[in-house]
């Protein structure tokens, strides 16, 4: 909890909002604010600081934007839960991978596994002919015990029948299809959107329905550029948050 001890420097160029915008972030990172608990009132906050209340709220405002504090009208402002860094969109890494680096324990549920017809969507993007068999992967993948995407994968059967003998609870996908040539993935093409979260959303990762939702839609490829893996990921908007780099153009 701030206290009066924690300096606001009005001597120096620094915005005042921003200094208490730090304080209070190096206090959630540090620990002493913990995951649900409430913050200091506003008035709280400008009587400790002597700093105004308009301050106070953009300090907090720009914190709430940024997914470090939530409000409830009527409550007050609380700590959120922090969102996991997902930088898997700029380069080939497995979930599994991407959450232990950010200190948590991957899990995976596989909700169905079968054989289908491939519809006119799942056609297009695996270059196969319509009905043509496809493999069905239906998978929620959890990081210490949270639900935080699911996933629907489609494989052309007649390359990838092999997926069908391993456990995907326990074994990563793209571990399986690297063992062959043929079917592992040397680059991803991936389209995201915003959409409000369904009924299954609700029921599988716990958000309810109308909340954000970011959708990936991606197309693995092999070395060949045949496409391998057809998937759709739904991500919870408020668990995650995705880093993309951005290289300037060289001109020539």
């Amino acid at each position: 909890m701030l206290t009066k001890t924690e300096k606001i420097d009005k001597s120096v160029p620094i915005p005042l909002y921003f200094q208490l915008k730090t304080l209070i972030l190096e206090e959630i990172k540090a620990g002493n604010y913990k995951v649900g608990s409430i913050i200091p009132t506003e008035k709280e906050f400008s009587d400790a600081f002597l700093i105004s209340r308009t301050t106070v709220r953009q300090a907090i405002t720009e914190l709430v934007q940024e997914g470090w504090l939530y409000r409830i009208k009527s409550k007050g402002t609380f700590i959120a839960q922090p969102k996991i860094n997902q930088d898997f969109i700029k380069k080939l890494e497995s979930f599994n991978d991407q959450i232990m680096r950010a200190g948590m324990t991957p899990s995976t549920e596989v909700l169905d596994l079968k054989t289908i017809r491939a519809d006119s969507a799942v056609a297009t993007n695996l270059k196969l002919k319509e009905n043509d068999p496809v493999i069905y992967l239906y998978r929620k993948r959890l990081a210490d015990g949270e639900p935080i995407v699911t996933i629907e994968t489609y494989l052309p059967f007649s390359i990838c029948a092999f997926v069908l003998e391993h456990d995907l609870s326990k074994e990563r996908l793209y571990s399986i299809l690297n063992q062959s040539t043929e079917t592992a993935v040397f680059r991803v093409k991936r389209i995201v959107e915003a959409v409000e979260a369904d009924k299954n959303d609700e029921i599988y990762l716990n958000i309810k329905e109308g909340k954000p939702i970011q959708h990936f839609s991606s197309v693995g490829y092999n070395a060949y550029d045949r496409p391998i893996e057809y998937s759709l990921a739904r991500y919870r908007g408020d668990r995650n948050s995705f880093e993309i780099t951005v290289f300037p153009e060289v001109k020539k």
